[in-house]
């Protein structure tokens, strides 16, 4: 993935409140493939910035949700 495209994503909801975060998290899930990648710049930032218990339980939701 181009960094430049990432820097897009970042600045597209720097200073966006809790709701606007969202609300923007909401209206890209199921939407047009063209959203992913912005969802995966944003669940990479959540990756990040979580402890390892947080990162466990993501995990174990997801495989959950595979199944």
């Amino acid at each position: 993935m181009n960094l430049n495209l990432r820097q897009a994503i970042v600045q597209r909801v720097t200073d966006k409140n809790n709701e606007e975060l969202f609300g923007i998290i909401e209206d890209s899930i199921g939407g047009e493939e063209q959203v992913l990648p912005g969802l995966g710049v944003l669940f990479e930032i959540i990756w990040q910035h979580s402890e390892e218990n947080v990162q466990a339980q993501m995990v174990t939701a997801l495989k959950e949700h595979l199944a």
